[in-house]
């Protein structure tokens, strides 16, 4: 069974670990302890919860699309030419790139500072896991 810390479940819900341990406190998502006395969440709820209607509610981008990999993040870099750019964010603790025409990026306004969500669609998802120590499950 894995378990996060709370910072770690916070993390990968995109919220601050203050306001997961608000949601614990109201029910919204259930927290046990290690033995170490540290609060914790179990893998399988946090995914639950993830997958939930609830989670759904709280969908920042808030428009109808095909795409199921939407990160909202800001812009932190436009390098552009003539006819292409290279736009960069931040989105939570990912760092996402695209490239795009240059008349693109001024229709939408992209600049260093701007708020924009990332959409991606793909064919191929490379999916990792940490290397596990020999003899581990």
């Amino acid at each position: 069974m894995t378990e996060f810390r709370i910072r770690d479940a916070a993390e990968l819900l995109g919220v601050s670990d203050d306001t997961l341990r608000r949601w614990i406190d109201r029910g919204r998502i259930a927290a046990g302890t290690d033995e170490s006395g540290r609060a914790t969440v179990d893998g399988a709820d946090l995914a639950r919860y993830l997958d939930s209607a609830e989670a759904d509610a709280h969908d920042p981008v808030g428009r109808a699309t095909s795409a199921r990999n939407r990160f909202v993040g800001i812009v932190t870099r436009v390098l552009s030419d003539p006819v292409m750019s290279q736009v960069e964010m931040r989105c939570g603790p990912h760092r996402v790139v695209s490239l795009m025409s240059t008349e693109a990026v001024r229709e939408l306004g992209l600049e260093v500072g701007s708020r924009a969500t990332a959409t991606v669609k793909a064919t191929t998802v490379v999916v990792e896991t940490p290397k596990r120590a020999e003899g581990s499950r």
